[in-house]
Order: C-alpha cells, then structure tokens, then sequence
C-alpha cells in the first residue's frame, strides 16, 4: 500500500482500499447485536459512520455538543431506514464535567456497549484554552476521548463478558500524528501560547490518539478482557473540519485530486476496523484505507504511551 494505491483505489491484503465506501466494506455484516456510541456523529464521516452502522442493524448513540443537528441527523437515517435504532445524547468533549455527565447519561440507558467510536475533533484552531484551562485541540481530540472511555470501560467489558461479544474500540487519528512538535507531545508546555502551533498542536493530538490506543489495548490485553482497541487515519476529506483553513485546503484539493476521499469513502476505514469480522482479536494496531498501515516512530514509542496515560489521568483528575 502507497501512494499508488491511494490514487488508484487500488484494494490491499484487506480486498478494501482508498475507494471502498462504508457500505461497501460493511456488506453482509449483521450488527443487529451490538450497541455503538459515536462522538461527533452528526456531520461529515461520523454521520455517515452513524448511518451506515444503524444500517447494519447496530444501534447508535450518536453523542454531540449541537443536539440539534444531531436530531436532524437521527431523522435522515430514520426516513432511510425507518426501523433504525438511534438515540441522541449532548457530549461536549473539551469540558470535562460534560464528559462525565455523558457517561451518567448513558449508563442511565440501561444499555449494552460492544463499540466506542472516538471520531469527533476539530483542526488547525487559533489557541485557545478549554473551560478547564487545557490548549483546546488536546483537549478536545485527546483528553475528552480518554476521559470518555475510561469511563465507559467497565461497560464494555461487562458487556463483552456477559455476552461472549469482542468489544472494539476505535480511535480515530489522523497521518497529521506524524508532523507534531520535535519533543512528541509538548507535556511541559501543553498550554504555552508563546510554543503553540496550531498545525503542530493538532499534530500532537492525533499522535495522542494512537498513543492512547495503544497503551489501552496492551492494559486490556494483559487482563484478558475481550476488547480491542484500534486507531485509523481516515484519509483527506473536505468536511467541516477545515473550517480553519478553507482556503488553503481548496487549493491543496485542487492540486492534489486524485488523494482525497468522499465521505462514504472516509467513514470507511472507521466502519471497517468497528465491524469487520477479518479483525476479530486485532488489536493496538493503526490502519489507513481498510488495511494495517506503519504509524510514526513516536507513536510506536511505547514510554511514551505510558508518559502520556499518566499525563492524562493527572489532568482529568484535577478538574
């Protein structure tokens, strides 16, 4: 797989590559069994994440800061498919409290959890400190995901153990985790304005996201529990997520075309590593078109997952 591949679409060891769509890569697959949380599943290829899991029978928690959309969401897939199965539930990830109260909320349901699908972020933000005085793309990308499945961590496995299901759990990074700051992750000075970048910060979250899949999946293996934990860069797709950089991300699609996805192929990779059986007992593993890909030497550094696990649980510890 290469740069070969991503122009022409061309299938890897999978039988998927950078042109299969969501639907494509999901065909056949009955998820009537299984209950799905989304971050960010109201717009760009976490909707269509959504859609194509209630699709296959799945039911989806779709978990949103704008409630809003995500009802207008719920009622697009339900005028597709009018016997899915979709709740709405308001998840703010950049705020700690919100995160917590999302989880509340959620085992308040009384329902299973088989996957949690990390997808939601934004990129390239002017610095910005959260609520709880963290640089917002850390913590937003990172540090509320982290947060978030921590907490619903004894769901799943409780949900794995009493149903004989593999939980799975899906981080979603991005290849930008290779062009973060020299140092990784900048621990010292997260909230530096004087340091920031905002090209490098988001860089840095997306490296996180591998690092924390990876160091989750060696913690669950080492006690046996039956779930996975995956990351996967979904490709270049012109979403909302450019919000930041309009401007310079139309030009680089228009030099570049033959690189970059629709949304029914970026949610692909998503829905794939979530449901399909060929990655039955996969885990710490990161994928790019449907297939297991090499991530960056720092994502692979695995005192670094350690460092960053610890960093994490002192910051969330401390709101």
């Amino acid at each position: 797989m290469g740069i070969f591949s991503l122009m022409t679409g061309m299938a890897g060891a999978s039988g998927f590559g950078s042109a299969s769509t969501a639907e494509q890569v999901t065909d056949g697959i009955d998820a009537s069994n299984l209950t799905a949380i989304i971050t960010g599943g109201a717009s760009g290829i976490g909707f269509e994440t959504a859609r194509v899991l209630a699709l296959r029978r799945a039911h989806v928690v779709i978990a949103t800061r704008n409630v809003e959309a995500a009802n207008e969401a719920k009622q697009l897939i339900l005028k597709e498919q009018e016997n899915a199965r979709v709740d709405v539930l308001k998840l703010d990830l950049c705020s700690i409290k919100s995160v917590r109260a999302f989880a509340d909320s959620f085992k308040a349901l009384n329902l299973p959890l088989n996957i949690l699908i990390n997808n939601a972020g934004i990129m390239f933000c002017p610095y910005k400190l959260s609520e709880d005085g963290i640089e917002i793309q850390f913590a937003t990308n990172h540090l509320g995901h982290f947060l978030l499945t921590n907490l619903l961590l004894d769901k799943m496995k409780e949900t794995a153990k009493s149903t004989g299901v593999e939980g799975r759990i899906v981080n979603l990074s991005s290849i930008a985790h290779q062009h973060t700051y020299s140092e990784g992750i900048l621990f010292e000075k997260l909230n530096d304005e004087k340091s920031y970048s905002d090209k490098k910060a988001y860089g840095q979250s997306k490296l996180a996201n591998v690092l924390h899949a990876n160091e989750l999946s060696r913690r669950l293996q080492a006690e046996g529990a039956n779930i996975t934990v995956n990351s996967v860069h979904p490709g270049l797709i012109m979403t909302n997520l450019f919000k930041y950089s309009t401007v310079l991300f139309k030009i680089l699609k228009m030099v570049t075309p033959l690189i970059w996805k629709n949304v029914p192929q970026g949610a692909s990779t998503t829905c794939y590593v979530a449901l399909h059986p060929n990655l039955k007992g996969v885990s710490g593993k990161y994928y790019q078109d449907c297939n297991e890909w090499q991530p960056s030497k720092f994502a692979t550094d695995e005192k670094l997952a350690k460092k960053l696990w610890d960093f994490s649980n002192k910051l969330v510890n401390s709101v």
